[in-house]
C-alpha cells in the first residue's frame, strides 16, 4: 500500500525470472483481482484511513538478459467493482 497525494494506492507486485510461465501481468487473473479488492476492503473497514479515494496499481518486475530488473507500473490497473 502507498499514497499518491490524497489517494490510497493498493499495489500488487508480480515478479518473473523468465517468460516460461507468462508475463507478470498474465498472473493477475480475475480471481486475484477479487482477492486484492477483498483485502483492500477489509483494510478500509479496519483502519478507516483519511484517504477518500483509492486505486489499484500493478507493478511487474522482470529481468533483462544481464539480470537487471525491468520494472513496469500500470496505474489504476483494475476496478474493484
Amino acid at each position: 500500500m502507498a499514497r499518491d497525494g490524497p489517494t490510497l494506492v493498493f499495489v500488487e507486485v508480480k515478479t518473473r525470472v523468465s517468460q516460461r510461465y507468462g508475463s507478470p501481468f498474465e498472473a493477475l487473473t480475475p480471481a486475484k483481482c477479487r482477492q486484492v479488492a477483498a483485502m483492500a476492503a477489509d483494510y478500509l473497514v479496519r483502519r478507516r484511513p483519511s484517504a477518500r479515494a483509492c486505486r489499484f496499481d500493478v507493478v511487474a518486475v522482470t529481468f533483462d538478459q544481464y539480470g537487471k530488473p525491468v520494472i513496469e507500473v500500470i496505474r489504476n490497473a483494475f476496478d474493484a467493482t
